[in-house]
């Protein structure tokens, strides 16, 4: 049985990848929501005049405290922080001094490992059904991609205003990934309930 778990979650992980490669890559699924700035150099010779090497994830406007604010400087700052927005563009920033690459091994490496664990988890949960048919397991591969793509998505879009169009469409994305996988699984795992699997393991 666990051999079956570990064959159904390596073919589902590389589904996987090569279904996000192919979203990313041969389509234009991996831009939808995501616009360049007008007349970027100003704006990108500004950030590295104020950043300069300092890498990192950065909010604006900022609260205006320090690493080291007591709660009540904390809590003054969050009810003058709404006239800040009123006044301010505002938004998240990641920033990379020079030098970044745009792809690299690492990273296709990185995401591939990514998406070989999540398929080992979800070949794993599938396996410790009792479901039967085709569509019952399909149903249960849907429902344990939508609760993982809406964990950080949704959030993102709530909290940090990502746009919608770009939520939505990754959200898709990863949801179509998640059924490829899950099919993936579901053919080498076969019928039979977990009970009669681990009896015929």
């Amino acid at each position: 049985m666990t051999k079956r778990i570990l064959l159904a979650g390596v073919l589902g992980g590389i589904a996987m990848f090569l279904w996000s490669g192919i979203a990313h890559m041969a389509t234009n699924l991996g831009t939808v929501g995501i616009s360049e700035i007008p007349n970027e150099q100003g704006v990108l010779s500004a950030m590295q005049a104020q950043l300069g090497s300092n890498s990192g994830l950065y909010i604006y406007p900022s609260m205006g405290v320090g690493p080291n604010a007591t709660r009540e400087q904390q809590q003054a700052a969050m009810r003058q922080y709404d006239q800040k927005l009123a006044a301010n563009p505002s938004g998240l920033l990641i920033y990379h001094p020079p030098g970044m690459k745009g792809l690299t091994g690492t990273q296709l490496g990185t995401e591939f490992v990514t998406e070989l664990i999540e398929a080992l988890f979800l070949a794993f949960l599938l396996a410790q059904t009792s479901l039967r048919t085709f569509g019952s397991k399909l149903i249960f591969v849907i429902v344990a991609g939508v609760m993982a793509v809406i964990t950080t998505n949704i959030p993102y879009w709530n909290w940090y205003g990502f746009p919608m169009a770009y939520t939505a469409n990754y959200m898709m994305t990863q949801i179509v990934g998640y059924i490829i996988a899950g099919m993936a699984a579901i053919g080498v795992l076969g019928k039979g309930s977990a009970s009669g699997m681990r009896a015929a393991a």
